[in-house]
């Protein structure tokens, strides 16, 4: 039976700056565990609005995001906090790692934030993930010493550090070369496969998208496919 992670129901949201436009249109869809999904469409169209709605960073849009079954309406700032903290995973163009903490630090930080186990046992969990990336020989490393390949799986890393329900990614290949942007694929690829992790990945890289398991395309703030 198919586990529903998440699901929008007739999500639309409009900007006033200062006049009133439409950005996300009446959106419906939902994703089950371990789900490989992209978005695409042309800059504009909605896609990273969309993912800030639906990663519960946006609260002021009409409709309902349910996560597990859970709606999100309604919920106070440090319950969404906790949500985001334990059930989803974040990737974005830019690692956002701090330099002043070594590769495996930043792996850590956001099970420290959580608090749910002691810090030796973080240590532990940290150093597994990044052992499934091939990283752990770089442990100790600063996030400066590395290339941009390296960032950006240390920034997988530490999605995972959690075990969140799903992961969502805002152009995660946008700064890599085209090796790099194939590693990532097939980490998704193979984290999905192995771990049955769930990914929503907005990209405009038609090559990526085009072999995950399912694209939600949009043109307009609508989804025009799915």
């Amino acid at each position: 039976m198919n586990t529903t992670i998440l699901e929008a129901r007739h999500i639309s949201k409009n900007f006033h700056d200062p006049v009133t436009v439409k950005v996300l249109n009446d959106i419906t869809f939902s994703i089950n565990k371990g789900e490989f999904v992209s978005v695409i469409g042309k800059s504009g169209c909605g896609k990273s609005t969309l993912l800030y709605v639906l990663s519960t960073l946006d609260t002021d849009y009409e409709g309902d995001l349910l996560i597990e079954n859970e709606n999100m309406r309604g919920k106070k700032e440090k319950q969404l906090a906790k949500i985001r903290n334990e059930k989803i995973g974040f990737v974005f163009q830019f690692h956002y790692l701090l330099n002043e903490f070594s590769v495996l630090r930043n792996v850590m930080l956001p099970a420290l934030k959580l608090n749910k186990y002691a810090e030796q046992e973080i240590e532990q969990m940290a150093l597994e993930k990044l052992e499934t990336l091939g990283m752990a020989n770089l442990a100790n490393k600063k996030p400066n010493q590395l290339s941009g390949g390296e960032k950006q799986r240390v920034a997988i890393a530490r999605a995972l550090i959690n075990n969140p329900q799903i992961i969502m990614c805002d152009e995660p290949t946008g700064n890599l070369d085209k090796k790099n942007s194939e590693i990532v694929f097939a980490i998704f690829d193979r984290l999905t496969k192995e771990l049955n992790q769930t990914f929503l990945v907005v990209t405009h890289d038609t090559g990526f998208a085009g072999k995950t398991q399912r694209i939600i395309e949009m043109e307009d703030g609508r989804v025009i496919r799915q």
